[in-house]
């Protein structure tokens, strides 16, 4: 997802849909392709979720950031069944899923918005949220808009309520254990895809093809041209400035080789 490319897009709340497509099915070829990058994905979620609970109990109004297909949000209402899930994003084709997938239960909202759009808060249909939960999205906000946002997001978490992010948050001083897990991590996705997992490309190539989601698919590659990463800083940097940004605390709670985990307390 390139900065460069996406335009500033006026918020809208779509409302989930039903469909005829097995919207299940591409969840489950979703989080396939994502843990041939990602062997320890359920993890990370795991431990969000035992973190959102020894914060905030078990039943939070959650803010899925850059929600996807919505697996936070699966994956908080298997744990937490009278949870409240706001799920935003400006992927049409992934934004598409996640609609057919929870299409008629109202604990959810899904938010069309461009998070660099400076008022793509006005959309959510809360004023405050006890958590806002993200993974494997925000790195591809350059440092500089991802700052701003985390002070929009200090304002959207309701004191003693949480915010985290779990991505790719690489050590610079650590270059020879860096360049040793990228070579393991590649393996580990050969080896998936030997399997058969697809990988990024393939996958949105049958998405493409699919007569449902090739007209989101070409506006998603519309918006965002080609993938493209930001700067990835490293955790430290993540929590100094939530800290910075109105956070009391924050932290790594978390971490691989590659990615962390990182917790800020309101």
């Amino acid at each position: 997802m390139s900065e460069s490319t996406t335009p500033a897009v006026t918020p809208v709340v779509t409302p989930a849909v039903a469909g005829a497509t097995d919207w299940r099915a591409w969840q489950r070829s979703w989080d396939r392709q994502q843990e041939a990058y990602l062997p320890d994905r359920e993890e990370r979620f795991r431990v969000m979720l035992d973190m959102v609970e020894a914060l905030v109990g078990p039943e939070p109004r959650v803010l899925d950031l850059a929600c996807g297909t919505g697996s936070i949000t699966d994956r908080l209402f298997k744990r937490f069944p009278k949870a409240v899930s706001t799920g935003v994003d400006l992927d049409p084709a992934l934004l598409a899923i996640a609609e057919g997938t929870f299409a008629g239960d109202d604990r959810v909202t899904f938010v069309t918005a461009d998070l660099k759009d400076p008022r793509w808060t006005d959309a959510l249909p809360y004023d405050a949220y006890d958590a806002v939960l993200t993974a494997t999205a925000l790195h591809w906000l350059h440092s500089g808009p991802l700052a701003e946002l985390y002070g929009q997001l200090a304002l959207l978490v309701r004191d003693g309520g949480v915010f985290m992010n779990a991505d790719h948050m690489p050590d610079p001083a650590t270059p020879r254990i860096n360049a040793a897990d990228r070579e393991q991590r590649h393996a580990q996705m050969d080896r998936a895809k030997a399997a058969g997992a697809l990988d990024w490309a393939q996958w949105w190539e049958v998405a493409a093809n699919d007569p449902v989601l090739a007209a989101p698919t070409a506006e998603r590659f519309r918006i965002y041209g080609e993938h493209a990463d930001g700067d990835t800083p490293p955790a430290a940097w993540h929590a100094r400035v939530l800290r910075e940004k109105g956070f009391a605390e924050a932290r790594t709670v978390w971490a691989s080789p590659s990615d962390a985990l990182v917790l800020a307390l309101k």
